[in-house]
């Protein structure tokens, strides 16, 4: 048996002392990780029952999704232009023509003529368009955004502006009528929407601005028609007779022309205003044609040689040929010529009153003078400035009422 000094048993001693310290707290420290701490007790709760998957799957998403409104899927812009577009898109229709043709033996031949837009003013089938759309139309179909078609009858037009009316019956359908708006408090940057069927895509939407107001445009027929809106919204073949609306829906223009080099639109296009259709659709419609003054005249259109020959004091006006017997224009003292000359095939008689002017505007051709007298009807008086010789003369004339052969086309 192995004997130990009294130094080692000390040692011995208080090494064992150290380890059951240790021990000890060691066993301290892991029974107290083991064990969850304290905490204060809440009030009871009821039991919570765990929810279906789908009920689970609708709090997370209530929680951290917010739904879809329109608000936050279109800008205010992009919901205006779809509500007028839905609103009003029906109240757009399709026109189509026949026209007659002619073979090589002269017999007559239906064929495709134009097409383009229109759009429903009245219930009872009145379609508001323009006249180049239905020109010479043999046939007229009116085709619904429901797709039905209907045989139409154009009931009047008026050249000076463009403008036809055409009637369908259109039975039980349930029409979208097109409202009527004003131009005459348009502005500049204005918003605006064309509806219409370019190229035969039917109801077509575009949009745009009012560029400019007031703009006179000079037709193919060489008929200038006033007071037109311009607009930058693109406006192409086969929206002619369309609508142009304002932001509420209204129509304020009746889309009738491009500027265009190409045949396309480059954003230069122009409507008829609303204005004048409004005065002139209740014609129209009862007469079937405008009612409008007249100069009871012959004029002739000054062209150099006439001017050279008859050593004119003017270049430009309308030589007053004849006028008729016992006329407004007669009574109201416009002189005619006297000087019966050959012109081609034509005789002219000169030394008659040279009119350079009608109410303020100026004239210097044959369309001058259907434009000065456009807004004016039969029995009011205009004021003509006429050249008699070399002097300025001043007559007061009451208009007549325009005949039907004196249409300028």
């Amino acid at each position: 048996m192995k004997q130990y000094t009294k130094g080692q048993v000390i040692l011995i001693a208080l090494a064992s002392c150290i380890l059951i310290v240790l021990l000890a707290i060691g066993f301290g420290i892991f029974k107290k990780k083991d064990t969850l701490p304290e905490k204060p007790l809440a009030a009871a709760a009821a039991p919570v029952e765990a929810p279906a998957f789908e009920e689970k799957k609708e709090a997370v998403q209530s929680s951290r999704i917010t739904p879809v409104r329109s608000s936050d899927t279109y800008s205010a812009d992009e919901m205006s232009n779809i509500s007028v577009y839905e609103q009003f898109n029906s109240g757009v229709v399709n026109i189509t023509t026949e026209i007659v043709a002619y073979n090589w033996f002269l017999e007559p031949v239906p064929q495709e003529g134009g097409s383009g837009s229109g759009s429903i003013i009245d219930k009872r089938g009145y379609v508001l368009t323009n006249k180049h759309v239905v020109e010479n139309a043999y046939k007229v179909f009116i085709n619904l955004a429901d797709g039905n078609q209907f045989d139409g009858e154009v009931v009047g037009t008026d050249p000076e502006n463009d403008l036809a009316i055409v009637k369908f019956n259109p039975g039980n359908e349930n029409l979208v009528v097109i409202p009527f708006g004003s131009s005459s408090d348009l502005k500049v940057g204005q918003k605006v929407l064309a509806i219409g069927n370019p190229f035969g895509y039917e109801r077509t939407l575009t949009t745009g601005i009012v560029s400019g107001l007031g703009r006179p445009v000079r037709t193919s027929n060489e008929l200038v028609i006033k007071d037109m809106v311009q607009t930058d919204a693109s406006i192409n073949p086969g929206n002619s007779g369309g609508p142009l609306l304002d932001s509420q829906g209204k129509m304020i223009g009746i889309n009738t022309m491009i500027y265009s080099p190409s045949g396309g639109s480059v954003g230069i296009g122009f409507a008829v205003s609303v204005d004048t259709a409004k005065r002139v659709v209740p014609e129209l419609i009862q007469f079937g044609t405008v009612r409008r003054g007249w100069i009871d005249i012959i004029p002739v259109q000054l062209f150099p040689e006439l001017v050279k020959y008859a050593d004119l004091p003017v270049s430009k006006g309308l030589l007053v040929s004849q006028v008729s017997a016992k006329s407004s224009a007669d009574a109201a003292g416009i002189l005619g010529g006297t000087k019966p000359v050959r012109y081609g095939r034509s005789t002219i008689y000169i030394g008659g009153d040279i009119i350079v002017e009608v109410d303020g505007l100026a004239i210097e051709s044959w369309a001058d003078l259907y434009s000065s007298l456009e807004d004016n009807k039969p029995g009011e008086k205009v004021k003509v400035v006429v050249y008699r010789g070399q002097k300025k003369k001043d007559i007061i004339v009451t208009l007549s009422e325009r005949p039907k052969n004196a249409t300028f086309e």
